[in-house]
């Protein structure tokens, strides 16, 4: 039988790799020197956890989770998988009462992660790290699970890097500074076209009656609408301006703008976030249709976006939430903002011709190895081997044969690896105390010294 990967993931396979590799590694360096730190989390929580933080109207709770009874829940037999096991660990007789019973409030739910900001503030809240002096910065990098339909740049296991700054300010300058931070690393692995979108979305004393005059508004074109908005005109209307239905779009421009409702203390903040902005040199675009449903988002929200993904173009996105921890059982004068960039988006982007991919992967280790050494007798091996480690030490990526081989095959398998260059072990060159440097790219060769070929290797 052969097996292939489940539709809607895959395997990330060199030299892409590298790539991501560079991705990742930047996005630690940029973040330290803002002072961040890495948490690492857990892949999977009690469904609970997100059905709270996300919402449970969300189509990320109700449609694309993927969730599972809590195998070890010490009140269900060992064999959760059956009915009849279910049915015996809750003391029922019959597949009626089984069915009359709401599972989730006897057993645990437990959920692959479909995002990563509730399972830091969970953390934030359990290991008391509001106790620490300033504002806590973490970021955080790896694998999330939606039960989406594939398409460019989404997948069922995708990846994100993200970060959160918790504490209890909630100044604009820590807003300016998380998104100048975002910016920073996209320019570091030299994503071009990047545009930054910024918009407020005011707070618990404005949005509401915001939100009540869109809804009304909604209502009186409601049957212009797709079946989608018109259940969220209900549940939650500012996700209506986020439809990307183009029989929507003339409508959803004649609605009323949040920003024409914000509240004095919201529009003051906002304008800071701007100017705070403006003292960092970042542009932006104003886009009054960037909007986070959930009650516990306010104020800043923003979205970076990249060329080469279509119209779903968003590498970013982030906001301050400074309801979430209260929300989760923290503190309630805790303050959050964060974002989280989609990796497999970003890496995408950077492999569009023209864009950063290139610039993005050290030279030399993405396409094959700085050196790959061919040597030719036992003598040359041992030493060969001792040059390998040195050469490994200094950094440079060096292909050792595990075998002797003639030649001709040696420097052909070196060519078909991609090697910059191949370095010759021999015992003409064991007695001269020099090894042969030959360039693959154009086939000019030297011999050199220990000491040289060191030097060489890091001129080039």
């Amino acid at each position: 039988m052969k097996f292939q990967a489940i539709k809607g993931v895959r395997d990330i396979l060199p030299p892409d790799s590298a790539l991501w590799n560079r991705v990742e590694q930047t996005a630690r360096e940029v973040f330290g020197t803002f002072g961040f730190a890495e948490i690492r989390l857990p892949i999977f929580e009690p469904t609970d956890l997100f059905a709270r933080s996300v919402g449970e109207e969300t189509d990320i709770v109700s449609k694309e989770m993927f969730s599972f009874w809590d195998p070890f829940d010490k009140r269900l037999p060992y064999e959760i998988g059956s009915v009849e096991a279910r049915m015996r660990g809750m003391n029922v007789q019959s597949l009626e009462e089984y069915g009359s019973m709401a599972l989730g409030d006897k057993f645990q739910q437990i959920s692959l992660r479909p995002e990563a900001t509730a399972s830091v503030v969970r953390a934030y809240i359990e290991h008391g790290m509001q106790t620490l002096p300033g504002n806590v910065k973490l970021y955080y990098m790896g694998p999330m699970f939606r039960r989406e339909r594939p398409q460019k740049g989404r997948y069922r296991q995708f990846y994100q890097i993200g970060a959160e700054v918790l504490g209890t300010s909630d100044a604009p300058g820590i807003d300016a500074e998380v998104i100048e931070m975002l910016m920073r690393l996209f320019e570091r692995l030299k994503l071009k076209g990047a545009i930054l979108n910024i918009n407020s979305i005011g707070d618990k004393n404005c949005r509401p009656a915001y939100v009540e005059k869109l809804r009304a508004e909604l209502q009186k074109v409601r049957e212009q609408l797709g079946e989608d908005s018109k259940r969220r005109i209900e549940t939650n209307p500012l996700r209506v301006l986020d439809s990307k239905l183009e029989s929507e779009q003339g409508i959803i421009e004649k609605l009323p703008r949040i920003a024409d409702h914000l509240c004095a203390d919201c529009r003051a903040h906002y304008d800071e976030v701007k100017r705070q902005l403006g003292l960092r040199g970042i542009a932006y675009q104003e886009n009054w249709r960037l909007v986070r449903g959930l009650d516990y988002y306010m104020r800043t929200t923003f979205e970076i976006t990249a060329p080469g993904l279509g119209s779903q173009n968003a590498v970013c996105g982030g906001g301050r939430y400074d309801g979430l921890v209260e929300l989760l059982g923290g503190p309630a004068t805790t303050k959050g903002i964060g974002f989280a960039i989609g990796t497999d988006r970003l890496v995408l982007s950077l492999q569009e011709p023209g864009e950063g991919a290139a610039q993005g992967r050290p030279a030399g280790k993405a396409d094959g190895p700085d050196v790959y050494l061919a040597w030719f007798g036992a003598a040359a091996q041992s030493a060969s081997i001792g040059l390998a480690r040195r050469l490994r030490d200094a950094g440079f990526v060096v292909e050792l044969p595990a075998v002797e081989m003639k030649f001709g095959k040696s420097l052909g398998l070196a060519d078909r690896l991609k090697a910059r260059h191949a370095v010759i072990v021999g015992d003409d060159e064991l007695a001269a105390g020099v090894v042969t440097v030959k360039r693959l790219s154009d086939g000019t060769q030297q011999k050199l010294g220990e000491q040289e070929l060191f030097s060489y290797l890091r001129a080039i």
